[in-house]
C-alpha cells in the first residue's frame, strides 16, 4: 500500500511510514494513491460472511501484502472482538450501534486496530513510540483501552478542561501505567492544535519519535469502513439493498471512513451528516466556502469541532469538486434544544435511549426522509453508549439505563491528569521534561 498527501500527490509513503509518521511534513493528511475496489462477488454475497471475514477482506484489500494473511487476521480477531448490531426501530429505519467494545464507542474500532498495528510494526529495541491524542470525548478513552499497556508506547491524550462528560474523563484519566492525561484550559480545536504544531516541530522530533492515534492517522480510517460493510451485510440478509447512512459528524473521520467504504465498491444510496452547532461542512456545503469557526461547547461534546481535520480528505476523495460532494452527502445541523427533544422522542416513541451524538443522527436522518422520500432503509449511526452522558441524558431517561460492564469500577478510581494551558511551549517543555 502506498499513500501520498493531500497537499503532495506526488509523494508515495508506506503504509508503515504513514502509520508511524500520522502526518505528512507538508501538513497534509495521508490518502492511499489507489483506492482499490471490493470484489464484487463478495460484495453481492456480503451477508454470507462474519464482521471479522468482512474486516479482514477490506484491509487486505487497501493494505495488500504489507502484512501478511495470517497476521492481519490476528491482528482483526484481537481487536475486533465485539459486535455492530444494526437495530431496527420501525420498518424503514434502522441504528447501527457502535458502542459495544471496552470504551463504550464507535473509535474502539480504529484505536484497538491501531495500536495492534502499530506494535506489529514496533521492532523489540526501537525507541519509545509517543502517541499524542487530542480527543473533544470519546478519542481518548478509546486510545486508552486501545494502547493500555502496549510494549514500547506511552500515550499522552489532551482534552479540554469542563467538555467533557463525567465518564469520559475517567476513561482518560484513571488508567495510569503507559497513558497520561492533560486538561488543557480551552476547546479541542486548541488541543489539536497543540498536537499538530508539535507533529510538525523539527527539533521535539528529533528527540521523540511522535505518532497520533487520531483520526489524522490512516491507521484510525481504515477499521472504521468495516462497520459500513458489516451493517450492509445484515441488511442484505434481510433482503435489504438500498440504504442510506446518516453519521453524526464532528471531526469527520467516521463519515470520512464510510465514503472510503463507499469509494471501496459499498452500494450506499447516500450519506447524511449531522451536526451540532458547530456547522461549518452543512455551511460549506450551501456556499461552496469552507470558513470555520472557533468551536461552540454542546451537549453533543464529541463533536464540538470547528475546523474537522478529516474535511480536506473527504474533499480529496471528490477530487475537491463541490456538487460531486453536494450529489453524495447532505448535512443537517441542530442545536441542543433539538437534541433534547430527540431524546426523548427516541425513548417515548421507540423506548430507544440514545446519546446526543445519537440523536442528531436520528433527526437529520428523519430530516432527509421528509426531504427525500423513498423505498431504502435508513440507518443512522449511534457512536457512543448513553451511560457516557449523564448531564446531557433527563434523570427519568438516564435512571433505566443498563450500566455496561466496567463502567461503575471507573468512579472509584483515582484520577491521574496534570492541568495545562493553551500554550505550545509548555507543552514541548512537559514532553521534553517527560522523556
Amino acid at each position: 500500500m502506498k499513500l501520498y498527501s493531500t497537499n503532495n500527490k506526488d509523494l508515495r509513503v508506506s503504509f508503515q511510514e504513514a502509520v508511524f509518521n500520522s502526518l505528512p511534513a507538508d501538513k497534509g493528511l495521508y490518502m492511499p494513491s489507489v483506492i482499490p475496489s471490493l470484489d464484487t462477488a463478495f460484495i453481492r454475497n456480503i451477508q454470507q460472511y462474519s464482521l471479522q471475514e468482512i474486516a479482514f477482506e477490506v484491509a487486505h484489500t487497501l493494505i495488500g501484502d504489507d502484512i501478511p494473511n495470517g497476521d492481519l487476521k490476528s491482528i482483526i480477531a484481537d481487536a475486533i472482538n465485539f459486535d455492530a448490531p444494526v437495530r431496527f426501530l420501525d420498518a424503514e429505519t434502522a441504528v447501527l450501534e457502535l458502542f459495544h467494545g471496552p470504551s463504550y464507542a464507535f473509535k474502539d474500532f480504529g484505536a484497538r486496530f491501531m495500536s495492534r498495528v502499530m506494535g506489529y510494526f514496533s521492532k523489540q529495541g526501537d525507541q519509545l513510540l509517543d502517541v499524542l491524542v487530542a480527543t473533544s470525548g470519546d478519542t481518548g478513552g478509546a486510545v486508552a483501552s486501545g494502547f493500555l499497556g502496549v510494549d514500547g508506547t506511552r500515550v499522552t491524550i489532551l482534552y479540554p478542561k469542563g467538555k467533557v462528560s463525567k465518564v469520559q474523563e475517567e476513561q482518560l484519566t484513571t488508567n495510569g501505567k503507559n497513558i497520561r492525561a492533560l486538561e488543557v484550559d480551552g476547546t479541542f480545536d486548541d488541543c489539536q492544535a497543540l498536537v499538530k504544531t508539535a507533529f510538525n516541530d523539527a527539533d521535539l522530533n528529533k528527540v521523540l519519535r511522535l505518532t497520533s492515534a487520531n483520526s489524522i492517522n490512516i491507521a484510525r480510517l481504515i477499521p472504521q469502513t468495516f462497520y459500513y460493510f458489516w451493517a450492509y451485510a445484515q441488511l442484505r440478509s434481510q433482503g435489504i439493498s438500498e440504504v442510506i447512512f446518516t453519521v453524526p459528524s464532528g471531526n469527520f473521520g467516521n463519515i470520512g471512513a464510510g465514503l472510503l467504504a463507499y469509494k471501496m465498491g459499498l452500494p450506499v444510496k447516500h450519506f447524511v451528516a449531522g451536526t451540532n452547532v458547530n456547522d461549518t461542512v452543512p455551511r460549506f456545503l450551501q456556499s461552496g466556502s469552507y470558513d470555520p469557526k472557533p468551536s461552540v461547547q454542546t451537549l453533543a461534546n464529541a463533536m464540538d469541532v470547528g475546523n474537522p481535520s478529516n474535511w480536506v480528505r473527504i474533499q480529496d476523495m471528490f477530487d475537491n469538486k463541490v456538487e460531486e460532494l453536494r450529489s453524495m452527502i447532505s448535512s443537517y445541523t441542530y442545536d441542543d434544544e433539538q437534541t433534547v427533544n430527540a431524546m426523548k422522542e427516541l425513548y417515548d416513541k421507540y423506548q430507544y435511549i440514545a446519546c446526543p451524538h445519537t440523536a442528531i443522527a436520528y433527526l437529520a436522518s428523519n430530516q432527509y426522509r421528509q426531504d427525500y422520500p423513498g423505498t431504502y432503509a435508513s440507518v443512522f449511526l449511534s457512536t457512543a453508549h448513553p451511560c457516557k452522558f449523564p448531564d446531557a441524558i433527563s434523570e427519568e431517561i438516564f435512571s433505566k439505563i443498563e450500566l455496561p460492564t466496567g463502567a461503575e469500577e471507573l468512579a472509584g478510581k483515582q484520577k491521574l491528569v496534570t492541568e495545562m494551558s493553551v500554550d505550545y511551549d509548555a507543552f514541548k517543555s512537559y514532553l521534553l521534561a517527560n522523556t
